[in-house]
């Protein structure tokens, strides 16, 4: 794999600022004083230069066309939409539904530290009118579309434990990707648990996923869903935990996938690494929902490097013991670091090579190749 970049990017952790007020949070913090102080929009044009008639401009400080994405979003109907955000804070819930497909997002600067799409909601949030949110209810960003494009965009979900402990529905998603043929390229994924959501429209659409270059973190299955998704030279960080006092802290991986899928996650050319002490966390685990009892859950982990923070000798658990993870589609290759010694060959399944020849993007992708695709 390629040489790592020693430079951890900024992790909400970062983020913590000083607060007095009883939600005393998780602030992001500004954009740069340079990041958009003369040419918001960057190379990308303005609303007095738009690079196409259905480009629209999204700035909070009202140089563009509209100062939130919802607004943006409800603006953009039908097909083929852009939307270039320049830098800031956008605190709000985002919903792309079925008809707005082939949308393309861009944050402006090219730096996703610096466009920030970030809401508060949990599963046991509750709900104006009553009632929770639940997990799908708490995503900050919900894409239902096929064909849609992210770039260079944080998606955050700033929900913490400490500081609502009477909630037990502590799921938070950042976002949530139901749509085919859905890439995201350096982009950034924040939150704690079920932070990346990269799922499905429905139990048989086969939805396909794309990350590229991406970094997200959390603690328990924050990456999770039921998609076709690839992640491609991506950096996963898991989180510290100071409610717990012993492992497991939490789980990287939690995929659903159909048993009718031939195809779940594969994540290849990547890392994992960690806040927590070494082995304190599970690589994954398998997701057998209510809703579809029949999934079999597959995901292929290779040509990745996994840090002390994964628990080398047994690094997938059950969620279920009704459906234990030796009976679902978990596999290993050529995966180096610490967190990938073989120490209990039976609990790490390894592809051989010939099988490796079918664990790459280009399979699980098929003829959608968002690899080539140019901002």
């Amino acid at each position: 794999m390629p040489a790592h970049d020693t430079r951890l990017p900024l992790s909400r952790r970062g983020f913590l600022l000083a607060s007095t007020g009883a939600a005393a949070a998780l602030a992001l913090a500004p954009a740069p004083a340079h990041a958009g102080a003369r040419r918001p929009f960057g190379r990308f044009g303005s609303p007095a230069a738009r690079l196409t008639p259905q480009t629209l401009y999204v700035d909070p400080k009202g140089r563009g066309d509209h100062i939130t994405v919802k607004d943006a979003v409800t603006a953009a109907t039908g097909s083929g939409w852009t939307l270039v955000l320049a830098p800031g804070t956008y605190r709000e819930t985002v919903a792309v539904d079925v008809t707005r497909t082939e949308a393309t997002w861009i944050g402006a600067s090219e730096d996703p530290r610096d466009v920030v799409i970030v809401y508060d909601n949990a599963a046991g949030t509750p709900k104006p009118g009553g009632g929770t949110y639940g997990t799908t209810g708490s995503a900050t960003t919900t894409v239902q579309a096929d064909g849609f494009t992210a770039r260079w965009i944080t998606f955050a979900n700033d929900w913490l434990r400490a500081d609502h402990p009477d909630i037990t529905g502590t799921q938070a998603v950042a976002v949530k990707v139901q749509g085919d043929r859905s890439a995201f390229h350096h982009c950034r994924f924040l939150g704690h648990q079920d932070t990346l959501y990269a799922d499905s429209i429905a139990l048989t659409s086969f939805a396909r996923q794309y990350f590229s270059h991406c970094y997200a973190e959390g603690d328990v299955d924050f990456v999770f869903g039921r998609a076709t998704a690839v992640y491609e030279n991506c950096h996963f960080r898991t989180l510290n935990r100071t409610d717990l006092a012993a492992a497991p802290y939490g789980f990287v991986f939690a995929p659903s996938t159909a048993g009718a899928n031939p195809r779940g996650y594969l994540v290849t050319r990547s890392r994992v690494s960690s806040e927590a002490p070494d082995a304190f966390y599970k690589l994954a685990r398998p997701w057998v929902p209510s809703s579809d009892t029949t999934a079999r859950p597959s995901l292929v982990v290779r040509d990745t490097w996994l840090g002390p923070g994964i628990d080398a000798a047994a690094p997938y658990t059950n969620m279920s013991d009704a459906f234990p993870w030796q009976n679902q589609r978990f596999a290993e290759y050529r995966d180096t670091g610490p967190g990938a010694r073989i120490t209990v060959p039976e609990n790490r399944p390894q592809l051989t090579a010939q099988q490796a020849e079918s664990a790459t993007r280009e399979a699980y992708l098929g003829d959608w190749k968002p690899w080539r695709e140019e901002c």
